[in-house]
């Protein structure tokens, strides 16, 4: 009997990570040579403790890497590649983000969660979504009062991995982009603007500053917390937390509909001594009725594959629609042309963002500084 190790921040999810676990009993039970157990790492350093035992042979066998970390890994031969593995011409591959599954001309990965950003809302608070950020910006204003916000995002370095996550939202639904594909442009005038839209809902006091992910997110449940951009992934999360919470979802209501993804890719260790047997579960992840489960656990997130939302999810959750529509405008949050770079260049880009908002540097001073920084780092 072969025994793996499977490491994915989502199984320590309150919502997605005890369904993940049964889902992958479910493979177990499937198998006589190959049994898979989970290994759950909290979010925050994910990323940073995986790399970390890989980088010193060790690691877990099967990992769901988040992207920055995904080309980190694959830019310094930690990730093995699948084209002898597994044939994905087998599959009917959702195309626009399987193209960054590939690195360097190797398939490094497959899609484990495809998860595309959007507004959640109050629905008992909001009745109509803002439709434009002068809208958002109202709203959000209009509902704080007492122990009530009308909005949360990250705001700490602390949470470093998720700031970068909610900036980009920012970033490029204002027209920016961290770069054009051979230079840097952290601060190029739209990312400017972008990021001053966002330092000026924490100037309002709009969100419950200082709070991190886990306490917001409790306090939308709750019904203390009017909007929030999220992922796909977030709805299993909110209903485990509240299961009679009024809630819906809207596209992202600023001027440019770009938003980011969060692409989750599978990934089998280099150093793994079992590969085969690593690939084994890969394959039986991605038969049609074990997709169908997964994309059920996942929420409102697309798998690997085109799949269908069965006519009960539709009828218990109508703006699977909403997310569905997004795919194609959807990014990874990378910088394009320095995806190994990534998490270094966040790294520099959300400590300059959060000293701007803590007052101890000019916004535009910050980005010209990260910019440089950044510019330094790469080379």
């Amino acid at each position: 009997m072969t025994k793996l190790t499977f490491a994915a921040s989502t199984l320590g999810d309150p919502g997605r990570g005890p369904l993940l676990t049964k889902w992958l009993e479910e493979f177990n039970k499937s198998q006589t040579a190959v049994q898979v157990s989970p290994a759950a790492v909290p979010y925050p350093t994910f990323g940073q403790t995986i790399l970390t035992q890989m980088g010193s042979g060790k690691g877990p066998d099967l990992i769901r890497f988040d992207m920055p970390e995904f080309e980190s890994a694959s830019e310094a031969g930690l990730i093995a590649p699948l084209d002898d593995l597994i044939d994905v011409g087998k599959y009917d591959l959702l195309k626009q983000p399987d193209q960054f599954m590939v690195h360097d001309g190797t398939r490094h990965g497959i899609i484990f969660e495809a998860s595309n950003y959007a507004m959640f809302y109050n629905a008992d608070l909001i009745s109509k979504p803002p439709t434009s950020y002068e809208e958002f910006v109202d709203t959000a204003k209009s509902l704080t009062k007492g122990d009530t916000y009308g909005l949360a995002f990250r705001q700490t370095e602390a949470e470093e991995a998720g700031v970068w996550q909610d900036i980009f939202n920012y970033v490029y639904g204002f027209g920016g982009a961290w770069s054009d594909g051979q230079k840097l442009t952290i601060n190029s005038p739209e990312n400017l603007k972008g990021l001053q839209a966002y330092k000026d809902l924490y100037d309002a006091k709009v969100i419950p500053r200082g709070a991190d992910a886990a306490t917001f997110r409790r306090m939308f449940a709750e019904g203390k917390v009017g909007m929030e951009l999220n992922n796909g992934g977030y709805v299993t999360a909110t209903r485990g937390q509240n299961a009679d919470l009024n809630f819906s979802v809207a596209p992202i209501p600023f001027p440019v509909r770009k938003q980011g993804a969060i692409l989750a890719p599978i990934v089998i260790n280099e150093a793994s001594p079992a590969k085969e047997a690593a690939a084994t579960f890969i394959r039986w992840a991605l038969e049609p009725a074990n997709q169908a489960k997964l994309q059920g656990i996942l929420g409102a997130s697309s798998v690997a594959t085109v799949t269908q939302r069965s006519p009960e999810q539709l009828e218990k959750t109508p703006f699977l629609t909403v997310f569905d529509g997004l795919t194609e405008t959807s990014l990874p949050q990378i910088v394009q042309g320095f995806e190994a770079k990534t998490p270094d260049i966040r790294k520099i880009v959300v400590q300059n963002v959060v000293a701007a908002l803590q007052g101890t540097v000019e916004l535009k001073a910050a980005l010209d500084r990260a910019q440089q920084q950044a510019t330094e780092l790469t080379g």
